[in-house]
C-alpha cells in the first residue's frame, strides 16, 4: 500500500476541508486507514481511523463530532471531513495503513506525505 495524502489548505474559523487519502497500491481494503496530525513543536497524534470496510470508527474527542472519517474501497481512497475548524486544528495532517483498528501510531506504516491544513481565526 502507498498512500497519498491531499486536500489541504487555508480556511477560516467555522470553515470545512475534506482530505483525501489514495492508496496507489492494490491492497487498500485489505488495511485500516488511520489520519494523524502534527503541529509545529508537537508529536504526531491520532486524529480517526476507520475500519477496512467502513462500518466502524473511531475519533480523538477534540474532533468528535466535527470531524468525519469514511473510505471508498472501489476508489482505493479514504476521506476526513472536517467541519467547524478551529486554529487549534492547524498541523500537518498524514494519513497510514495499519493491519489492527488501532490508535497507536507505532502500529501504523505506508505513512503519505502529509498535507497542511490551516485555520485563521
Amino acid at each position: 500500500v502507498q498512500l497519498q495524502a491531499s486536500g489541504g489548505g487555508l480556511v477560516q474559523a467555522g470553515g470545512s476541508l475534506r482530505l483525501s487519502c489514495t492508496d496507489s497500491g492494490r491492497t487498500f481494503s485489505d488495511y485500516v486507514v488511520g489520519w494523524f496530525r502534527q503541529a509545529p513543536g508537537k508529536e504526531r497524534e491520532f486524529v480517526a481511523v476507520v475500519s477496512w470496510s467502513g462500518g466502524n470508527t473511531d475519533y480523538v474527542d477534540s474532533v468528535e463530532g466535527r470531524f468525519t472519517i469514511s473510505r471508498d474501497n472501489a476508489r482505493s481512497t479514504a476521506y476526513l471531513q472536517m467541519n467547524s475548524l478551529k486554529v487549534e486544528d492547524t498541523a500537518v495532517y498524514y494519513c497510514a495503513a495499519s493491519s489492527q483498528f488501532t490508535r497507536s501510531r507505532k502500529l501504523y506504516s505506508s505513512w503519505g506525505q502529509g498535507t497542511q491544513v490551516t485555520v485563521s481565526s
